[in-house]
C-alpha cells in the first residue's frame, strides 16, 4: 500500500533529487525537535529550499513525515534484502536474516525510533500504509519461516508463523527501543541470545547444526 504524494513539479527525477533534500533536512529535525514542534520554514532552511519551493513538492508538513516514513522502511528493507542469503536450508537463512535485521536495527535506531514516536500524527490513510510497510518487512520473515516448515528445517506451528515473524521484528527493534535498559551488552551479545532464542521457538535445534525441532508424543 502506497500513496503517491501530489507534487506541483512534473519532472519525476528533479521531484525525487528535491524531496531526498527535503527528507534529509526533516529527519534530522524530527529527531531533534519531534513532528509538531518543527515547522515548514526549518525544514525548508536546513534542505537548501525557500519554503514556498518545499510546497511544490509536498501539499504539507504531514506529507513530509509520511516521505520520511517511507524512505525510512525502504532503506530498511534494502539493506535486509541485500545480506539475505537466496539458497540454502531455510533455517540457516533465518538465523542469517535475524542477524541482518538486528544489524540493520542498530545502525538505524534513531530512525526507528523516529516512525515510532512521530508516525501517530501522521492522517490516518498514511499512517495505514506505514503500517503496511512494517509488515511487509515482517512478511520477509514469515516467508522464511514457511520455507523452514515446508523443507523440514525448522518446525513452527503452522498457525504460530504470523506471530513468530513478528517476535522476530520486535526482539530486533528493542535494540533501538531497550538499549537504555541493557546498557551492560553489546551487539553480538545481544544477537547471540536473541538468535537462540528465536531459532528456538521457530522449531530449530542449534546445537544439532540447525534442524527441527519436533515436538508431540
Amino acid at each position: 500500500m502506497t500513496i503517491q504524494v501530489p507534487s506541483n513539479v512534473k519532472d519525476p527525477d528533479k521531484v525525487r533529487q528535491r524531496r531526498a533534500q527535503i527528507i534529509r533536512a526533516a529527519v534530522q529535525l524530527f529527531a531533534e525537535k519531534g513532528f509538531h514542534k518543527t515547522t515548514t520554514r526549518e525544514i525548508a532552511q536546513a534542505s537548501g529550499l525557500s519554503t514556498g519551493a518545499v510546497y511544490e513538492y509536498v501539499a504539507s508538513k504531514e506529507d513530509i513525515l509520511y516521505l520520511v516514513c517511507q524512505a525510512i522502511h525502504a532503506e530498511m528493507e534494502r539493506k535486509l534484502m541485500d545480506s539475505l542469503a537466496q539458497s540454502g536450508r531455510a533455517a540457516d537463512r533465518l538465523r542469517n536474516a535475524v542477524e541482518a535485521f538486528f544489524r540493520v536495527i542498530d545502525t538505524m535506531q534513531e530512525d526507528i525510533l523516529l516512525i515510532y514516536q512521530q508516525s501517530k500524527a501522521l492522517p490516518p490513510e498514511q499512517l495505514r500504509a506505514v503500517l503496511a510497510d512494517e509488515v511487509r518487512i515482517t512478511g520477509i520473515f514469515e516467508q522464511i519461516l514457511r520455507a523452514g516448515l515446508a523443507d523440514g528445517s525448522l518446525s513452527p506451528d503452522p498457525e504460530a508463523i504470523p506471530l513468530l515473524a513478528h517476535d522476530i521484528v520486535v526482539c530486533g527493534e528493542m535494540w533501538a527501543f531497550r538499549r537504555w535498559a541493557l546498557r551492560g551488552m553489546d551487539l553480538e551479545q545481544f544477537m547471540r541470545v536473541q538468535t537462540q532464542m528465536l531459532l528456538q521457538a521457530c522449531g530449530c535445534s542449534l546445537e544439532s547444526g540447525g534442524g527441527a525441532v519436533h515436538h508431540g508424543g
